[in-house]
């Protein structure tokens, strides 16, 4: 990406799993200059393939059973073509895929 795009500022967004805070990886970034923005840990609604996968777990796999691999497979294959097809799976794909987050930025946190 950093030579694609070596005139422009490159930015990749990542969850907060521990192999993406490596050495080697911020190392690797800071040479290239590329800047690495990483989600506030424990907050997976902010990521919207965490979003995406929510929806399909709960359109595909929520009571249901699949006898084979390839019935699996095409039952998510099948979803995800609703969701490109289907107006009602679109309206609500466009709801969760949203950029906007509330936040909490005053709140307090407690704990046991």
């Amino acid at each position: 990406m950093a030579a694609k795009y070596h005139d422009l500022p490159v930015v990749i967004v990542l969850d907060n799993a521990r192999d993406q805070h490596c050495q080697g990886i911020l190392e690797l970034a800071n040479q290239l200059g590329i800047t690495l923005l990483f989600f506030p840990p424990y907050s997976p609604n902010r990521n919207l393939i965490e979003r995406l996968w929510k929806f399909l777990k709960k359109k595909t796999l929520s009571a249901q059973y699949y006898d084979g691999f390839l019935r699996f497979q095409d039952a998510i294959l099948t979803t995800l073509r609703k969701a490109n097809e289907d107006s009602t799976y679109r309206q609500e794909l466009h709801s969760l895929l949203t950029l906007k987050f509330q936040t909490f930025e005053k709140s307090q946190i407690y704990q046991a």
